[in-house]
């Protein structure tokens, strides 16, 4: 790029690398920008996340008919098996709640932000395998490289709430002032989320069975923290040491705000 000046064709360089990287595995555009990716490209690189966490959304449902409209059926499929199949038709109620929906409600609390957890923390453990050949071509951040993995779930989670609330307001379940805690409580979760991935990520580059062994991790940590059981029915000594379970701090978090309309118990939290 003779006769332009550096900074311009650098910006130039980077924005067709960043637009390449919908192209192939690697990431990149050109080979031209290659050398200049190497110098130039910032350790948080954030438009190569923002374009790495859209890709990951579109190929969720690439080939489909309905395309991205999976991402809103999908959610809304969930939270009519969560609520409507376990509260109405299986009718399971919640101890000390006459709402018809309260154990859906206390149930779908639990399962949105586990599985934007699990989730994240599932696919991060990975990522530094499957984009082993962007890393090797340009000079991004490896924490960072994690965050489109975050982002993605995110979008999920976003959804399936925003069908949660429409659900609550449709049919008069009470709503409370403490929900505003709602954004904060997330990425306290997700940051929870990340440390653990990046933890397994770098193990698995050298231990390629981790990916297993996350997974089964995954299942004994989810039905070791009260989602589908109340806490109450277990008995006392499992109670004591289910505070030290961290998931539970956000697990407890998210049904005290939407059942118990109950601030959460920050002392819990830290």
């Amino acid at each position: 790029m003779r006769g332009v000046p550096g900074g311009v064709a650098g910006a130039a360089c980077r924005a067709a690398c960043v637009k390449g990287s919908a192209k192939g595995l690697d990431g990149l555009g050109t080979a031209a920008c290659r050398p200049k990716m190497a110098e130039t490209t910032s350790p948080l690189n954030i438009p190569l996340i923002l374009e790495l966490t859209k890709r990951d959304f579109v190929e969720r449902f690439a080939g489909s008919s309905l395309g991205a409209v999976w991402a809103f059926i999908w959610p809304l499929v969930n939270l009519v098996i969560y609520i409507v199949i376990f509260s109405q038709i299986m009718g399971a109620r919640l101890p000390g709640h006459s709402n018809a929906y309260s154990y859906g409600v206390y149930l779908t609390a639990g399962l949105i932000p586990w599985t934007a957890f699990a989730g994240t923390l599932s696919r991060s453990s990975q990522v530094f395998l499957e984009k082993r050949n962007l890393i090797s071509k340009i000079r991004l951040s490896l924490p960072a490289l994690l965050l489109f993995v975050s982002l993605a779930e995110s979008v999920t989670f976003a959804i399936t709430m925003g069908f949660f609330f429409i659900f609550l307001l449709a049919t008069g379940f009470p709503l409370n002032s403490h929900l505003i805690l709602l954004p904060f409580i997330y990425f306290l979760q997700q940051m929870l989320a990340f440390g653990l991935g990046l933890l397994f990520a770098t193990f698995m580059v050298f231990i390629r069975d981790l990916k297993e062994v996350v997974g089964i991790l995954l299942q004994l940590w989810f039905w070791m923290t009260p989602i589908v059981y109340v806490k109450d029915i277990l008995p006392e000594p499992v109670k004591t040491v289910m505070i030290y379970n961290p998931a539970y701090a956000f697990i407890e978090s998210y049904q005290r705000l939407f059942v118990f309309q109950q601030f959460p118990e920050w002392m819990v939290l830290g």
